[in-house]
């Protein structure tokens, strides 16, 4: 196929992505679209084409990003795993994207004599995520009364609508400012990108080069570049701790008897494999973030 004929083939195919228009993660999707190269036009409300690549974003409420996905309306949608699991437990997870990160958790009053999951048999709860905390209840052998509130649940005991509420929670602080206290998580949750499951196969060409862009700056995000100078006796032993994505680098310095060593680390263990190179004499170690991998 002639060049010419590739980007009149691209003109026509296009991808839609929806991404929250508003909240904890829109910033986030849009900053890592960037990342991968991906440049949107300005000004949209409700959508914007891509610049450089075959994408429309479309901007939506999280709670209705599963649905479009999920009905074929978009194409692709980056949205919180607990909105997913609520409101569309079936549609594929393509990615996880490391960012968002969050916990869906019951609280109860500051104060309150908390004895377990028992504790809430025949209780009130205010709950944004319904159909999570009541098949969650329901494995647990809970018969309690789920309320659905959709905004502003941690008021809920403090007004007497609840005994207690299963909220999403970050830090904590909000729970705290209500005189709330997290006792019992009930999942874990992060930005996730999701796949409607009726894409063409043109469709999913695109994605995967979209999927392929996103797994190497997010391998890049988690690991770092590392440079060294080692004594040729220890090379063995610093090989053996530098994970790398075969083996690492090895170079001759002009000071006889030493190398120069390159070679990735994963930042969750950084500081580990840094202290066990030192034991083994390497010097001059240095430490580079990496913008983008290709695996």
């Amino acid at each position: 196929m002639h060049l010419t004929q590739v980007k009149e083939r691209y003109k026509l195919l296009m991808i839609k992505i929806a991404i929250q228009k508003s909240g904890r993660l829109a910033d986030k999707s849009r900053e890592i679209l960037a990342s991968c190269g991906i440049k949107i036009r300005r000004g949209g409300k409700l959508k914007a084409p891509a610049i450089n690549f075959p994408l429309e974003l479309l901007y939506l409420r999280d709670d209705d990003i599963p649905r479009y996905v999920s009905t074929g309306v978009a194409d692709l949608g980056i949205v919180g795993e607990n909105v997913l699991l609520e409101h569309a437990p079936e549609t594929q997870v393509q990615l996880r994207l490391g960012f968002g990160q969050c916990r869906l958790s019951l609280a109860v009053p500051q104060g309150t004599a908390y004895t377990g999951l028992d504790w809430w048999k025949g209780k009130r709860v205010a709950c944004s995520y319904p159909n999570l905390l009541r098949s969650y209840f329901s494995e647990s052998g809970i018969d309690a009364s789920v309320n659905y509130l959709s905004g502003s649940v941690e008021i809920a005991p403090s007004i007497g609508l609840a005994d207690g509420i299963c909220d999403i929670v970050s830090t904590g602080s909000t729970l705290q400012l209500n005189g709330l206290k997290e006792v019992q998580k009930i999942l874990r949750s992060e930005a996730v990108l999701i796949s409607s499951p009726d894409l063409s196969t043109d469709q999913q060409e695109l994605r995967d080069k979209l999927v392929y862009r996103l797994e190497s700056v997010l391998y890049a995000k988690r690991n770092k570049y590392i440079l060294l100078n080692a004594p040729n006796r220890a090379l063995d032993k610093i090989q053996a701790i530098l994970p790398g994505m075969r083996s690492p680098t090895v170079m001759p310095l002009a000071t006889e008897g030493w190398s120069s060593v390159h070679s990735v680390i994963p930042e969750d263990s950084f500081w580990e494999i840094i202290d066990e190179l030192r034991a083994e004499g390497a010097e001059g170690i240095l430490i580079c973030p990496i913008e983008k991998m290709l695996l």
